[in-house]
């Protein structure tokens, strides 16, 4: 009897029971369930580890663990290390030279030599093939269809490249894969959640449909502008009148003294706590009825957007990610804002009052969508038809 495995791996009981069930033409669904497998892992298993001897495959549990524990032995030669013939496809692959239209090699620029480290930040990299290992692996098929030697999956041949020991490709490949990287990133990092503070009922799919139409002032939208030095300036836009607000994000007290540590203090101006402060601070500036949801970008700087909601009143929804068009009235915003303040400079160096006389200069700035009234016209507009006195101004 073999030893004990991980529930990862059928057992020889789990194999006895395929068999017994097999046997009395159950099908395949069946016996998944009853054993609490996936159908295809039960079909695999009928498949790959079946009895041949008879000419026909019959399958039979011992003969399946004795097949199983087989193939399981480690340490196994690595393919690209016994098959010298696939070794040199996949290396070319990854580092040939490339060559122009008349088959003429193009040397390219010079690479620093590579010591274990990512690929140069801002510098040349050599000009290669620079095949993915997925469209090797996916290629071999094309090029060799009938030849089941020539075949090898993109694992195998990370794994070559990553991990000492697997032997047959040089280590410094690993230079020209697409991102360069000396080590592989963890999986669980790959796959950790990106947006944790992003539930289900804030994500733009949960919003009121009467916010589409944009027929009733109140609801709004809202990003940061960044600029040189992790600099920031808030920017909120209501969706029906155009109303921008800015949201000065100043310096926090010990900004540039204080080295930066992994998940230290946000001093940049635009933590998260922070943030939330300033947006509270902002919403006081027009009466409740003009400030009934925002809908902001995936930044994390919105985090804290729980207490911001409990405190305020504001409800916040979130955009899909990469989804900049679900917040176009302040996408369009924001890049009038950058004739004001361009990419690449200092933001920080602007006070509360200069951006003020920025948003109030956009507010009066009249707009084809509204008939060529100005922001603080359309949202004055309608609160003296609601009875109110008219405040629109951020000066």
């Amino acid at each position: 009897m073999s030893k004990p495995v991980s529930g990862r791996y059928l057992s020889f009981a789990e194999r006895e029971e395929i068999g017994l069930l097999r046997a009395q033409d159950v099908s395949v669904r069946e016996i998944a369930r009853r054993i609490g497998r996936s159908p295809s892992t039960v079909s695999r298993e009928l498949t790959r580890n079946a009895a041949t001897r008879s000419g026909k495959l019959e399958y039979r549990a011992s003969v399946a663990q004795w097949k199983s524990d087989l193939v399981a032995r480690r340490p196994k030669p690595a393919k690209l290390v016994t098959n010298q013939r696939l070794r040199v496809y996949v290396q070319d692959r990854l580092d040939g030279k490339i060559r122009d239209a008349q088959g003429r090699e193009v040397a390219g620029p010079r690479q620093a030599p590579f010591i274990g480290r990512n690929k140069p930040h801002r510098g040349d990299r050599k000009w290669v093939n620079g095949w993915s290992p997925e469209q090797i692996a996916n290629r071999l098929q094309v090029d060799f269809p009938d030849d089941p030697s020539m075949r090898i999956s993109h694992e195998a041949i990370y794994q070559a490249l990553y991990i000492q020991g697997r032997g047959a490709l040089k280590r410094e490949l690993v230079s020209y894969l697409r991102t360069g990287r000396a080590l592989r990133t963890p999986r669980a990092r790959s796959q950790a959640k990106a947006w944790a503070h992003v539930s289900e009922e804030v994500m733009i799919s949960s919003r009121p449909a009467e916010i589409e139409d944009r027929a009733v002032p109140g609801h709004w939208e809202g990003d940061l502008i960044i600029g040189l030095d992790r600099s920031a300036i808030g920017t909120l836009v209501e969706r029906s009148s155009r109303f921008t607000m800015l949201v000065h994000l100043p310096r926090e007290e010990g900004y540039g003294l204080i080295p930066r540590t992994k998940n230290g203090p946000a001093l940049a101006g635009y933590g998260a706590i922070t943030m939330a402060n300033a947006l509270k601070r902002t919403v006081t500036k027009l009466p409740t009825q003009l400030w009934q949801s925002l809908t902001w970008d995936r930044g994390k700087e919105l985090s804290d957007h729980a207490r911001f909601t409990i405190e305020s009143g504001v409800k916040v929804f979130f955009a899909d990610p990469r989804s900049p068009w679900q917040r176009g009235t302040n996408e369009n915003t924001n890049g009038l804002l950058r004739q004001y303040f361009p990419k690449g400079t200092d933001l920080s160096r602007w006070s509360e009052q200069e951006i003020q006389a920025v948003a109030l200069t956009l507010n009066n700035r009249p707009r084809k969508t509204l008939g060529w009234k100005t922001p603080a016209e359309a949202l004055n507009d309608y609160l003296k038809s609601a009875n109110q006195p008219g405040v629109a101004t951020t000066g």
